[in-house]
């Protein structure tokens, strides 16, 4: 049986299915197991057969993966072409109207880059009283001001902010690989599933817009190593990620939660001290140097009003006037969700995957933020192929996304443009509407795995939590709600992570463990040596 078929078989059939792990040194084949990648793979021939000797050449996965993003990329950036040939020079709306923004180009001028200047030392060449100097975190200023110094200093100034976009785009293509492969790390056994970030619609259209993929590839590389149980490095590239964008700081609330329901509290502490240890390193230099620089980017934060892709800005635009008390409302809301992720996470007949409450926890960031820039959708695709590998639900909510690109460059040029084209606030609000829709859609679905583990793509095969290091197969000791309620009940061992579990210190008798043969209809599956996804064993 495939995980696509077992999607669709009902509930009851399901539980009495006899539970089993998954096959030692194995890869997943998406083909056997998600009816949208068998029916693409038609365009190669049709879903690999038994016969098949899969990633046994120099084509590994990661290698496959890392062209497929270069590829994707590369398309990407001929989307922008019509913009750095001339619509972020000439024309008030050009750049909008060929949906090619990028604040790359923009930035190298307005923020000093193009005249020598240091970022959070020196102050912008039009400072403002609300912002005075760079509005970035020390990591983020460390990268543009690398990619200054490699822009030549010759030449007209639209050149030289070409050159600055191309170093930049060089640059964060090196992320972009760099995220695919920590991918395939971190669910060693289904690293085809970064596929999906490789060939995702909006890594082509927003990896230039700024430069959030360094964050994102950072946050990748914590994942893949606290799926190794390396969990000082993991805080330490969370630290690191967290320097470049502040979204990274949440993974260490699931990593909270998890870690109390299993009492694995050294994990979690060794996680956190890497973390600030790292964050301090990056910014304490800069907070000596330059105080008021280095706070700049949380002053900005903190005083910015609504802004273009939060409902926020569609309840100020319909009530003409801006929220009092934005930031307490904000507030308000996104600890009402974290409140509510947690209680998911200590309730849940099984534990959730830390994929899963990674993603619900950054997505409720993303849907409660006062801004919502169109690059933001790259801080959750890395997650969304963790949390939920399944391409139609995938793509449903990349289609959602972008419609929401599409819209507001379009009303950008609507707001630009003395001859209005583009569309207007109502149709706008739509687009906003569209992209909260789409990505409340995935959390839906993301939530009802984790109160139905049997319709886990991840989990339907008998594997636990790959991505959870420490915590894969590991019994609990903490609970509440409905999990402390099956306690006391005979059924409460059927959510063991495997048959014969010692879960909250209960052993199951033979009776409740059902068969262990082998299911004769097992998804074929790469071989791995020594778990190197893509290794032939033995001869």
């Amino acid at each position: 049986m495939t995980s696509s078929t077992r999607d669709e078989i009902p509930a009851a059939e399901a539980a009495e299915a006899p539970a089993q792990g998954p096959l030692p040194n194995t890869v997943v084949v998406p083909a056997d197991e998600d009816p949208v990648a068998a029916a693409g793979s038609e365009l190669l021939g049709g879903p690999p057969g038994r016969r098949a000797l899969l990633g046994v050449s120099w084509w590994i996965p990661a290698r496959f993966l890392a062209l497929a993003t270069i590829v994707t990329y590369i398309v990407g950036l001929a989307q922008k072409l019509p913009c750095y040939t001339s619509g972020w020079f000439f024309g008030a709306t050009a750049q909008y109207t060929h949906a090619c923004y990028s604040d790359i180009p923009h930035l190298y001028t307005a923020r000093g880059f193009a005249a020598g200047l240091h970022p959070y030392v020196d102050m912008l060449p039009s400072p403002t009283p609300d912002m005075k100097y760079l509005e970035y975190p020390v990591l983020t200023g460390g990268f543009m001001q690398i990619a200054g110094w490699l822009t030549p200093t010759g030449g007209i100034i639209e050149d030289r902010e070409r050159w600055f976009w191309m170093v930049n785009a060089a640059m964060l293509l090196i992320c972009a690989v760099v995220t695919v492969i920590a991918l395939t790390r971190t669910h060693r056994r289904r690293p085809w599933d970064a596929l999906l970030f490789a060939l995702a619609p909006c890594l082509a259209l927003d990896a230039t817009i700024n430069w959030d993929l360094l964050a994102v590839a950072l946050t990748a590389v914590a994942m893949a190593y606290w799926s190794s149980n390396r969990t000082v490095w993991a805080g330490v590239f969370i630290g690191l990620a967290t320097a470049a964008k502040l979204y990274p700081l949440l993974l260490l609330g699931p990593l909270l939660v998890l870690c109390w329901r299993t009492g694995r509290w050294r994990a979690f502490w060794q996680a956190t001290g890497g973390a600030v240890g790292a964050w301090l390193l990056v910014n304490v230099p800069i907070m000596i140097a330059s105080w008021d620089g280095w706070a700049t980017f949380y002053t900005f934060s903190q005083t910015r009003k609504e802004d273009f892709g939060s409902f926020w800005m569609i309840l100020m635009q319909d009530r003409n006037e801006s929220l009092a008390g934005l930031n307490n409302w904000i507030a308000a809301l996104l600890i009402a969700c974290f409140l509510g992720i947690a209680w998911l996470a200590l309730s849940a007949p099984r534990r959730p995957r830390y994929a899963q409450l990674v993603f619900l926890i950054v997505a409720a960031f993303v849907l409660t933020n006062k801004v919502y820039s169109p690059q933001y959708v790259l801080w959750l695709i890395p997650l969304a192929v963790l949390a939920r590998p399944r391409w139609r639900d995938f793509l449903i909510w990349q289609a959602c996304e972008v419609l929401y690109f599409l819209g507001i460059w379009s009303y950008l040029a609507f707001l630009g443009d003395s001859k209005q084209h583009g569309i207007g606030q109502d149709w706008y609000h739509f687009a906003v509407i569209l992209h909260l829709g789409g990505t409340l859609y995935l959390c839906a679905k993301v939530i009802r795995d984790i109160l139905r583990p049997d319709r886990d793509p991840v989990r339907w095969d008998g594997s636990d939590d790959p991505s959870g290091g420490v915590l894969d197969f590991a019994p609990d000791v903490f609970v509440l709600g409905a999990a402390r309620r099956l306690r006391e009940q005979e059924s409460y061992a059927a959510f063991a992570p495997v048959p014969g579990a010692d879960w909250l210190g209960y052993e199951p008798d033979a009776d409740q463990l059902g068969a262990d043969e082998p299911r004769a209809d097992e998804p074929r599956a790469e071989v791995l040596e020594d778990g190197v996804p893509g290794q032939p064993q033995g001869a």
